[in-house]
């Protein structure tokens, strides 16, 4: 069987218009996925280089060998009929390393046809490193690079303003595009560079707070014999993915003519206040997602579905859901009561295989940014313990412990995280001990836990009755008080 490639099916090259920092599963069906349907409908003609946006494995000489082209399956249920659509997505040109070839990475800043970039480094990526250099090849953390690449395409065009980049970052963290350039600026003062480049920096360049919303299952790896089969050629690289979409950028009317994705029948939407949409989506969606993973995977279940077919772990997610996040929204209750019954419909899209492993990686910085705030606000609306959330925090701390049923976890997380965790249950099996440094770690949370009344108490009591009895008997239990 061929290998899908510009020689297996002819497709179109596009001028390299986009640089995107990370080559996974969510940005290929998301943000590639958009730009291929722009060039389809439009004159917008631009091509996307992927840049590694860390070291270690991923799918770049995956990408590389098969040119920049991946299959999309969008699957599921839209306006009440069965659908199942797929497409080659062309729009891509290539995959560039920086760790092993960081020349050829930093002279795509000297691209003039460079408009875009756009990103997915995860809720940790969008991060200050104290130790990034402006020599370093590369810099450690993501905003180091864009500082670096920045300077260089400022010298090389010497401050033409018509050079600057607008910038999409798709971390899910508040304002995402400010923080950003906050971080670029911090390092452009630390790394003592012209104030006429800071000032390009500020007024030429455009970081654009964003939200994004799709449930992307990944790689079908169980079915991909038959899928291959089917399609008549080999995809290393398939991609599945819901049919809803959701891509709202905080921007001016001159961006959104630049990017008119909003013009192509798209559920594109450019605001002024990207607040009340991501508070909601952040908070009930990702939220969920993330508070599931620990107790699922832990009860034995591989994949959101498996989860939400089990009537046990259903009923506590949905609990978890409408009394203890949904409740710390200002929203209309209708409106709340309708967003969490379309995000459980979507969870249990009987096409999408969500492994929980996928949605787990950074599960710490994800925690703090999409369940915390959850936790913070019920405390503080309603003076008591938020026991729900509490139990999946809970979970998650015996998830890092990295065993499931006697077989190893494999846990993706920052080195540091994971250095943490091992140094902890290495040297401690107290309860009280290994959850007290996991509350008071404020690198991990920005705050110390143990603060609030009764929260240590309470985390460490689940935590003790989860590794005692197990997951499954532990979450009956929960389920019958």
């Amino acid at each position: 069987m061929k290998l899908l490639n510009r020689s297996t099916v002819i497709a179109k090259k596009y001028p390299t218009r986009i640089l995107q920092f990370g080559d996974g599963n969510f940005l290929r069906a998301f943000i590639d996925w958009i730009v291929y349907e722009l060039n389809r409908a439009t004159n917008f003609n631009a091509g996307i280089t992927v840049v590694k946006a860390r070291p270690g494995k991923g799918k770049l000489e995956i990408l590389n060998n098969q040119e920049g082209l991946y299959t999309l399956f969008l699957k599921g249920v839209k306006n009440g009929e069965v659908k199942n659509k797929h497409s080659i997505i062309d729009c891509i040109n290539e995959g560039i390393n920086p760790y092993d070839n960081f020349e050829y990475y930093f002279n795509q800043a000297e691209n003039p046809n460079l408009q875009f970039l756009v990103s997915n480094t995860t809720e940790a990526g969008i991060v200050f490193n104290a130790g990034d250099k402006l020599a370093d090849t590369p810099q450690i953390s993501f905003p180091g690079k864009v500082t670096a690449f920045l300077y260089h395409r400022f010298k090389i065009f010497n401050g033409d303003k018509n050079k600057g980049l607008i910038f999409f970052p798709c971390e899910l963290i508040d304002n995402n595009g400010l923080k950003l350039k906050e971080i670029v600026l911090k390092y452009a003062k630390i790394w003592k560079l012209e104030s006429s480049f800071i000032s390009w920096v500020i007024n030429h360049n455009f970081f654009c707070n964003t939200l994004v919303d799709r449930i992307v299952s990944g790689y079908p790896k169980n079915k991909i014999n038959s899928i291959q089969e089917e399609l008549g050629y080999k995809d290393q690289l398939i991609v599945e993915s819901e049919f809803y979409h959701l891509f709202v950028i905080e921007a001016s009317s001159n961006i959104q003519k630049k990017f008119p994705a909003n013009t192509i029948g798209l559920n594109v939407i450019f605001t002024e206040d990207i607040k009340k949409y991501k508070t909601i989506k952040v908070r009930i969606l990702n939220g969920a997602h993330t508070s599931l993973v620990p107790l699922g995977y832990l009860y034995g279940l591989n994949t959101v579905r498996e989860c939400l077919k089990n009537t046990l772990i259903k009923g506590f997610l949905k609990k978890l859901v409408a009394n203890e996040i949904a409740s710390t929204l200002n929203f209309p209750e209708e409106e709340l009561i309708n967003y969490t019954n379309d995000v459980f419909d979507r969870f249990e899209n009987p096409y999408l295989e969500h492994e929980l492993m996928s949605i787990s990686l950074n599960s710490i910085s994800k925690f703090k940014t999409r369940v915390l705030p959850s936790i913070i606000e019920y405390i503080a609306i309603k003076n008591s313990l938020p026991q729900y959330l509490l139990f999946s925090l809970s979970a998650l701390i015996v998830f890092y412990k990295g065993n499931r049923n006697g077989i190893p976890i494999l846990l993706n997380d920052d080195e540091e995280v994971l250095c943490f965790f091992k140094k902890l249950f290495e040297s401690s099996n107290n309860s009280f001990t290994i959850t007290q440094a996991v509350l008071s770690n404020t690198d991990f949370w920005e705050t110390d836990l143990t603060q609030y009344q009764g929260f240590h108490n309470q985390v460490k009591l689940y935590y003790e009755v989860i590794i005692n009895k197990g997951m499954k008997a532990t979450l009956k239990s929960f389920a019958l008080s």
